[in-house]
C-alpha cells in the first residue's frame, strides 16, 4: 500500500499536482491522508503522558497510535509539502510527533541506537518553491528521520523551484518537472 501524506492546504496546490504525477508514475492504489483535514494534534502534556503510559505497557490499541500504525505498515510513502519559510508546514511536524512511536516505527537496539521498524523501503518527498529551494530543513530532515529512525533506506526528492520569480513561467517549470518524471527512477 502506498501512503500519500498530503500537506497541501490549497485546493489548486502546485505541490499536490506534482505529487499526483509521482503517484501516477508509481501506479496502483494509494491511501491519501490530508493532514489539513485530519488536523493531527501536537503532543501536549496530557497526550504525551497518556501515550508514554500506553507505550510503557506495550498497549498500542488506543487511537492515539493510528497514524503510527498506518505509517509503519505502508510499502511506499509519498509526502507532499510546499516549501514554507525554509521548511515545511507545521502540520507535518505535528504528524511526525504522532507517528514517532517507540515499538511501532522505531525501537532501540542493545547499543542504544534507533532501529527502524517501518515496512516501507521507499519514501518520496515532493515539494515546490516560489524561489530557490534549500533542502536542509525540509527534505534533509525527513530523509534523516526515514533512514536513521524509521528504517526506510531509500528516499528521493522531487521538486520544482523558482516558480514565483518575476519572468519565470511557473506553469512551464512545473510541466517540465512532471515530464522529467518519465526519465527518473523513483
Amino acid at each position: 500500500m502506498t501512503l500519500y501524506i498530503n500537506c497541501c492546504v490549497r485546493g489548486e496546490s502546485r505541490t499536490d499536482r506534482l505529487a499526483r504525477a509521482v503517484l501516477d508514475k508509481l501506479g496502483g492504489d494509494f491511501t491519501e491522508l490530508r493532514l489539513y483535514d485530519e488536523k493531527p494534534q501536537p503532543l501536549n502534556k496530557e497526550r504525551l503522558e497518556k501515550r508514554t503510559a500506553l507505550i510503557e505497557k506495550g498497549d498500542y490499541s488506543d487511537s492515539i497510535f493510528d497514524y503510527a500504525k498506518q505509517f509503519a505498515k505502508a510499502d511506499v510513502i509519498v509526502i507532499s509539502a510546499p516549501y514554507w519559510d525554509l521548511s515545511f508546514p507545521a502540520v507535518l511536524k505535528d504528524y511526525i510527533e504522532n507517528i514517532y512511536v517507540t515499538g511501532l516505527v522505531s525501537a532501540y537496539g542493545e547499543d542504544g541506537m534507533p532501529v527502524g521498524l517501518c515496512k516501507a523501503k521507499k519514501l518520496i518527498y515532493v515539494t515546490t518553491a516560489g524561489g530557490p529551494y534549500e533542502p536542509k530543513f525540509s527534505y534533509g530532515y525527513i530523509e534523516s528521520m526515514a533512514k536513521n529512525f524509521f528504517g526506510i533506506p531509500d528516499t528521493s526528492l522531487v521538486m520544482a523551484e523558482m516558480l514565483d520569480i518575476v519572468g519565470n513561467d511557473a506553469e512551464e517549470i512545473l510541466s517540465r518537472t512532471i515530464r522529467d518524471l518519465n526519465t527518473r527512477t523513483l
